[in-house]
């Protein structure tokens, strides 16, 4: 028998049932970016042949990042399909004893995990779900749990320890010189490490995990993978690999390999642990990635278990590959098609925007603009060195404490994650949904989040005053 449902729960299916019928795939999504983007350059005076050439010239630019998101999708997939680690995330899944407890016990563990690595919360929670969807027992809505592993991406992670925002304006030597000039250095203590930061994030999760629980269906409004005919894998056999029949396959089936390479990775991760300091060095992606390939190895034991995991987790990749290069084309036209008067349209937005503001009013203001330009240039590091010298330039002019123009922008960079498919595209492919099953849930969260970001942007910022910028 159908429970009552409340108005909340019901908002949800209908925004579910809007976004099933009129929301089609991410790709459509990245292609409409290239047309939008591009009719707006034009308009304001780019020729068509620089416009088409900026898109060509920054159609490959994020090779290097595509291939940086594949491999937290294969990496993350291998180590958390492996044996002993399968066995793990079974446990976490024992846990919840309803479908609305184990939607939020997946919003708690992608939230928390995302202050940490962004690429942990997301894989970790995308196999959560699958683990909880093998519970025969829970009619737990495998569309408001995928949502819910993805909330950490959409809400706090920009708070933590991967804030590319913080980590870019803590390390001098990383910022390009033009940047450093204006803001100086800001260490830890001025942007993620504020009482101001620490306490938004709280309230931010209370909030996120109240809208999760008010939102996931129940009863027969549940759609569980058995009812959406989805059948999902269990973790792989745990029993010994068959022994070799050939000589050329000894080496495959022996942990001799594995084992040396794991090693040897070991020693070159603890050089850059001792050196870096654990949070710098788990913040880049290329150590995070190393070091899950190298766990995996590990954990998978023998090169044919570690290479059966690799083939399994290829699928949920294909979305990224054919996706990121045109984003690389938006980014781009914004920031490289010049119109009649010499700017681009992102020099267009960031000045308007800046110069809308008053010192009481410049986090809403920087906090709009933010989330506006981040559905198009939805890539947190990339943006913030197109936007951080003008709305930087501005904050030092109308006295806004820095530390907290940062984590205005980290807060509001965060936003359009929750109705952009562009970073659900790791987790729709580990669960095999679309980005229309999923966005029902996080539009709600979206249109409750965003007063909620930017009223406690602006009632924590007055609490700060202005520090002129600190040089190396």
């Amino acid at each position: 028998m159908n429970k009552q449902i409340g108005w909340l729960e019901r908002i949800s299916l209908r925004c579910c049932a809007w976004s099933e019928r009129w929301i089609p795939d991410a790709y459509v999504f990245a292609v409409l970016g290239v047309i939008v983007v591009a009719v707006a350059a034009i308009a304001l005076g780019s020729p068509l042949t620089q416009t088409a050439k900026a898109f060509g010239d920054g159609f490959w630019s994020l090779i290097p990042f595509t291939m940086q998101m594949s491999f937290i999708i294969i990496g993350g997939y291998v180590v958390a399909s492996s044996p002993p680690a399968a066995r793990l995330i079974d446990k976490l899944a024992a846990v919840p004893r309803s479908g609305r407890g184990a939607v939020c016990w997946v919003s708690v563990i992608s939230m928390l995990f995302s202050l940490l690595h962004w690429g942990l919360s997301m894989i970790l929670g995308s196999l959560l779900v699958r683990a909880l969807s093998r519970r025969d027992d829970l009619d737990m809505d495998l569309r408001a749990a995928a949502a819910a592993a993805y909330l950490g991406m959409g809400s706090v992670w920009a708070m933590g320890l991967s804030s590319s925002a913080a980590q870019l304006q803590a390390n001098p030597a990383s910022m390009p010189p033009a940047l450093l000039q204006v803001t100086g250095v800001i260490p830890f203590t001025e942007t993620i490490f504020l009482w101001q930061s620490i306490a938004l994030t709280a309230i931010l999760i209370v909030v996120t995990l109240s809208i999760a629980w008010l939102t996931a269906p129940r009863g027969d409004n549940a759609q569980t993978a058995r009812r959406l005919g989805m059948v999902v894998d269990a973790p792989p056999d745990t029993a010994p690999v068959t022994q070799a029949n050939r000589p050329g396959e000894w080496l495959e089936h022996s942990p001799l390999l594995n084992v040396l390479i794991a090693a040897l990775g070991a020693a070159w991760l603890f050089q850059e642990f001792a050196t870096k300091g654990a949070a710098l060095a788990i913040s880049n992606l290329n150590t995070y990635n190393f070091l899950f390939v190298m766990l995996g190895l590990l954990l998978c034991w023998r090169p044919r278990v570690f290479l059966d995991a690799v083939s399994r987790s290829v699928s949920g990749v294909s979305g990224v590959l054919i996706q990121f290069p045109f984003y690389g084309g938006i980014a781009a036209i914004l920031t490289s098609a010049v119109g009649s008067d010499g700017q681009s349209i992102a020099h267009h937005l960031s000045t308007f925007f800046a110069q809308s503001a008053t010192r009481e009013t410049f986090p809403v203001v920087m906090g709009i603009y933010s989330a506006v330009l981040g559905f198009f240039v939805p890539s947190g590091g990339g943006k913030w060195i197109i936007e951080a010298p003008y709305v930087m330039q501005a904050a030092n002019e109308l006295k806004v404490h820095l530390g907290w123009a940062v984590q205005v922008y980290n807060a509001a960079e965060a936003l359009p994650n929750l109705i952009n498919p562009f970073w659900m595209l790791p987790l729709l492919g580990i669960l095999k949904l679309r980005a229309r099953d999923v966005i029902g849930f996080t539009m709600i969260q979206f249109i409750v989040h965003v007063p909620v970001v930017l009223l406690l942007l602006w009632a924590f910022g007055l609490t700060l005053d202005y520090k002129p910028p600190v040089m190396p």
